[in-house]
């Protein structure tokens, strides 16, 4: 796993490989930091940001990378009203994906995705999940299932659902 060090580090190389400005940290997590950025280049304000996460572990970005890929061929701006990130570019050596802010509502965070096939969890630790999510979310958990049905029909199968990834901003 990456120390918070070696990750400002890469988000430095990555910044400087693009011409882009590093700015503040926007989230940290399990899979890794995602930081503002701002391109050094004359562009209209809306164009001028970006977000860049860079990963912990290559296997978690590799997964988030290739979610991301599938979501740009399939064209997916949104997801029942919510916004997704567009991929603006990545860097496979540094770990690195490079994509639009979003915001409220909107769905996130695809690192612990699995692609095309779901994860190999038992009935018994699914039905505590469900459980678990349901509670989390509340009257709006319906909603939720029926953006993850969307992301399985592309392939997407999601697992790490939370408020923080899945907001619809009320």
């Amino acid at each position: 796993m990456s120390s918070q060090e070696d990750l400002e580090h890469r988000a430095r190389q990555y910044t400087q490989r693009r011409g882009l400005v590093l700015g503040s940290e926007l989230g940290c997590g399990v899979h890794g930091i995602v930081f503002l950025t701002e391109s050094q280049q004359e562009k209209t304000p809306l164009d001028a940001h970006s977000a860049i996460k860079v990963h912990r572990r290559q296997s978690d970005y590799w997964r988030e990378r290739d979610v991301y890929f599938r979501l740009k061929q399939s064209g997916l701006k949104t997801i029942r009203g919510c916004h997704v990130p567009q991929l603006l570019g990545y860097d496979d050596e540094l770990w690195v994906i490079d994509m639009t802010i979003v915001s409220r509502p909107f769905v996130l965070d695809f690192a612990g995705a699995y692609l095309d096939e779901p994860p190999d969890f038992s009935e018994e630790v699914l039905a505590e999940w469900r459980a678990e999510k349901a509670e989390q979310f509340g009257s709006r958990w319906p909603e939720v299932q029926a953006i993850l049905r969307f992301l399985e029909g592309h392939g997407v199968f999601m697992v790490d659902v939370n408020l923080g990834n899945i907001s619809f901003g009320d």
